[in-house]
C-alpha cells in the first residue's frame, strides 16, 4: 500500500482544512463570485485545482529537494510571489471602479492565470512542501506522492467552490456601487495581508 489508512485519513483532513480556510485563492474567489458570478468564476476554480495538482507533483517528484538545497531560489520565489500577489490585491481593490478610457474592463481570472498563480502563491508552496514532508512514504515514494496529489484534487475543488458561492450569495447585498467598491477595497487589503505571515 502507498499509504496506511490512518495516514490517508489525516491527509484528507489536512487537505480539507488547508483548502477551505482563508488564503489568497479563496479570497480571490470570494471577490470573483461577487463581481462576476459563479459561472464566470469556474475557470478560475479549475485553474486553482489544476495548478496546485501540478505543483504537488513537481514538489513531490523532486523540486522540494531543490528548494531545500538552494535557499536563494526559495527566496526568489517568495519575492516574485509576493509582488504578484500585491498586484492581484490592487486589481481586486480596483474592480468595480469607474472605467477609464483606454483601459480594458475588469474580468475574472482565466484558467491559465489561476493555474500559474499557484507557483507564485506563498501559501500554496507551504502547503505542497508540508504535505510531501508529512505524508510521503520512503517505501513507496511515487505511490504516496500520487495519493497526496489525488487527495488534494478531490478535496480542493469542492472546498474552493464554497468561496465563489459565498461571493454569489453576497451579490444582492453588494448591488449598490458604493458597497461593492468598499467590499473590493477590503478584499484587496485582506489579500495583501495574507502575504505577511507566509513570508516569515
Amino acid at each position: 500500500m502507498a499509504m496506511p489508512a490512518e495516514t490517508f485519513i489525516a491527509l484528507l483532513i489536512y487537505a480539507f482544512v488547508s483548502s477551505v480556510t482563508p488564503g489568497p485563492n479563496n479570497l480571490m474567489l470570494l471577490a470573483s463570485g461577487v463581481n462576476f458570478g459563479f459561472r464566470r468564476t469556474v475557470p478560475h476554480m479549475l485553474g486553482i485545482s489544476a495548478g496546485f495538482l501540478t505543483m504537488l507533483l513537481v514538489v513531490g517528484l523532486g523540486l522540494g529537494a531543490v528548494l531545500d538545497a538552494v535557499p536563494g531560489l526559495h527566496l526568489a520565489l517568495k519575492i516574485l510571489g509576493g509582488a504578484y500577489l500585491l498586484y492581484l490585491a490592487w486589481r481586486i481593490a480596483m474592480a468595480g471602479q469607474p472605467g477609464k478610457a483606454g483601459h480594458s474592463p475588469a474580468r475574472p481570472m482565466t484558467f491559465l492565470e489561476a493555474a500559474a498563480f499557484q507557483f507564485v502563491n506563498p501559501k500554496a508552496w507551504v502547503l505542497a512542501v508540508t504535505a510531501m514532508a508529512l505524508y510521503t512514504s520512503p517505501a513507496s515514494h511515487v505511490g504516496s506522492v500520487m495519493v497526496i496529489a489525488a487527495s488534494f484534487t478531490a478535496v480542493n475543488l469542492p472546498s474552493v467552490s464554497v468561496w465563489a458561492g459565498f461571493g454569489v450569495a453576497l451579490r444582492g447585498l453588494l448591488a449598490d456601487p458604493i458597497r461593492l467598491r468598499f467590499f473590493n477595497i477590503v478584499m484587496g487589503l485582506l489579500l495583501a495581508a495574507t502575504l505577511f505571515p507566509m513570508l516569515g
